[in-house]
């Protein structure tokens, strides 16, 4: 076994002795069985020979972590980590691979994202950073009461998510061709071909996504889903068996020849409009107009300065109407401000002490996300900017909020002395999401944070053709806005429904950089819902503050606190710290947190730079590279 040096700065001088690491001898043997396509213009996708996914929905099955030279893919599944590195060595930049790898996920993984759903992307390309923004929009025709019965009261959640009420446009295709129109190297129709492939020729159903169909209820109510993933007694499709998908098939051929507007108009458009508003107990108000007039935004990456183990950093993440860069930036700032700031891990675990101050900055965090964050085209910033949010007088200020026991609120501050005019937004529930993570062998990078919401999002499986097996799933995105428009006083919340409006986002897709030399350092994010922010938060302290390679860093287990109990990953630490915690006031909750993180991080092996490649052991990913 050998140890390799890792190291965020140039020179290996500057490394750390970490634990043993192991290049992956299972990324050697998918490599080995998948080849490698030719390069340049004659480049076909080639099906891998992968065998099935070890991991289930549940528990953590150990990932080795991965090394690469010149290029690194962290995905969701081993088949679409596969079409992103078939991209880049046949000359494809980060996007071309960025969309390869989703068009596949919309297949083999279409619980958690697809051409349904929209999408956040950061990129950079060795100069500048930029936010390609793929947030679904709220139909025209819907208003701040959209989640309200008939006695003005909320939804029960679940009511609202499944049917035609809760579909917001999808964005995830046309911000990704807007990204390829600036970025891409080899033609779009080039990218869709791995998941044509996959979905004519079938992929093997994972334990994954047997688990999660096995106990999936409302799924089954949507007749095209039910023919698709489940067998004709009910019961979903065995671990192994070869699911084909013509219907999806044929969608992206269209998308591929004619570019977005296939989506956008003509029969898939027809087809999605009439699947929401037919649905025959929840109709939504999509129209055909909201999918023409859709449109990605750029928008201008939210980045500050951190200080980390004597390194000068600089933090990127998405702005509004995503809250996780804001969240994790007041999270970090605020740790940043305490002793615990160079705490160390004991016995390889975070300690109490540490795990009391990051539940307080979090509290204090998530405050201030529900009070001002929403769709930046309709919600002024706080102090006339976002960053207002990371001041360091700001965060100064709400430090000394920090104290030894729980407190007992954890109030918005007040940005630049300025009174909110907003009310808070409770609290509910968010789900879902996929993280792809990305360098290139051309100075290019990406994070990009993949969406259709809740687990199978609206439960709608949109067909243009009965007569084809499939389809694709429709995003539930529009319950991210807030089900109460107002509070008791009258002043509305910020991330309240209304028309063309975005909804408020926890994606996190992260990129880090050296802060005087500019160099890129780390590629990262996670699925998760509102936990996204706590689970990035752990892997860039880890990676960041604790030394830790990527796969030891994503390994730790997750924590976090939306404001109320402090959740811990059950089974994961000692009853010591449990007490420890109960005895500073805070309820504690241990149970399951099955993030979906992707990491990729520069280093050095043996002198020489690399990538570092780590995947979530609590689900499928893995990472594959040159």
């Amino acid at each position: 076994m050998t140890k390799h040096t890792f190291s965020l700065h140039r020179t290996p001088t500057n490394g750390r002795r970490l634990r043993p690491f192991l290049p992956a001898l299972l990324i050697a043997l998918l490599l080995a069985a998948c080849g490698a396509p030719p390069a340049g213009r004659g480049w076909a996708y080639r099906a891998p020979d992968l065998p099935v996914q070890p991991e289930s929905a549940s528990g953590i099955t150990d990932k080795p972590g991965w090394t690469t030279r010149h290029f690194a893919v962290a995905a969701a599944n081993p088949l679409a980590t596969d079409a992103g590195a078939q991209v880049l060595r046949a000359g494809g930049s980060a996007v071309d691979a960025a969309i390869a790898v989703q068009m596949v996920l919309t297949l083999v993984e279409p619980q958690s994202s697809g051409i349904g759903g929209g999408a956040f992307l950061l990129h950079h390309d060795g100069r500048r950073v930029q936010a390609f923004d793929g947030r679904e929009t709220a139909p025209t025709a819907v208003n701040e009461k959209l989640f309200l019965d008939t006695d003005g009261q909320p939804l029960p959640f679940a009511q609202a998510v499944v049917g035609g009420r809760s579909v917001g446009v999808p964005g995830a295709v046309a911000m990704l061709a807007q990204a390829h129109r600036q970025h891409g190297r080899l033609p779009w129709a080039r990218l869709f071909e791995p998941a044509i492939a996959l979905a004519e020729q079938g992929f093997a159903v994972s334990p994954r996504l047997h688990t999660l169909l096995q106990g999936e209820t409302a799924l089954r109510q949507d007749p095209v889903a039910a023919a698709y993933f489940y067998r004709a007694d009910g019961q979903p499709h065995p671990v192994g068996h070869v699911l084909r998908n013509p219907e999806l098939a044929a969608v992206l051929r269209a998308i591929a020849a004619q570019g977005p507007q296939a989506l956008y108009s003509g029969p898939v458009a027809q087809a999605i409009v009439r699947k929401v508003q037919a649905h025959p107990v929840n109709p939504g108000r999509l129209s055909l107009d909201d999918l023409a007039g859709y449109r990605p935004k750029e928008r201008e990456a939210l980045c500050h300065e951190h200080a980390a183990a004597q390194r000068a950093l600089r933090l990127c993440g998405f702005p509004p109407p995503s809250s996780g860069a804001i969240a994790i930036g007041q999270i970090l700032g605020l740790l940043a401000r305490t002793p615990q700031a160079t705490a160390p891990l004991a016995n390889s675990l975070p300690g109490p002490d540490w795990l009391h101050t990051y539940a307080e900055a979090s509290r204090l965090a998530f405050a201030d996300r529900a009070q001002y964050l929403a769709d930046p085209d309709f919600v002024a910033p706080p102090a006339g900017r976002w960053s207002s949010l990371l001041d360091a007088h700001y965060l100064d200020e709400r430090a000394r909020l920090l104290g030894p026991a729980r407190s007992p609120q954890a109030p918005a501050g007040q940005p630049g002395g300025v009174p909110s005019a907003w009310a808070a937004m409770p609290e509910q529930p968010e789900y879902g999401t996929s993280h792809i993570s990305i360098v290139d062998g051309l100075g290019n990078a990406l994070a990009m944070t993949t969406t259709i919401e809740a687990g199978f999002g609206a439960r709608l499986m949109v067909s243009t053709d009965p007569t084809r097996p499939g389809g694709f799933l429709l995003n539930n995105q529009l319950t991210d806005f807030s089900f109460v428009p107002a509070d008791a006083q009258g002043r509305p919340v910020a991330n309240r429904v209304e028309p063309g409006k975005r909804p408020r986002s926890s994606m996190s897709p992260t990129l880090v950089f050296d802060r005087d030399s500019g160099q890129l350092l780390m590629s990262a994010g996670s699925p998760g819902g509102a936990l996204i922010i706590h689970f990035t938060a752990k892997t860039l302290l880890g990676v960041l503050h604790w030394g830790l390679l990527p796969q030891a860093a994503i390994d730790l287990p997750n924590f976090g606190t939306l404001g109320g109990p402090l959740m811990l990953e059950a089974g994961r630490f000692p009853a010591t710290t449990v007490q420890a915690l109960q005895q500073r006031g805070h309820t504690v909750s241990e149970t399951p947190m099955p993030s979906g993180l992707q990491a990729i991080v520069r280093g050095q092996a043996h002198g020489e730079p690399v990538w570092f490649g780590g995947a979530d052991p609590r689900r499928e990913g893995v990472v594959m590279g040159d």
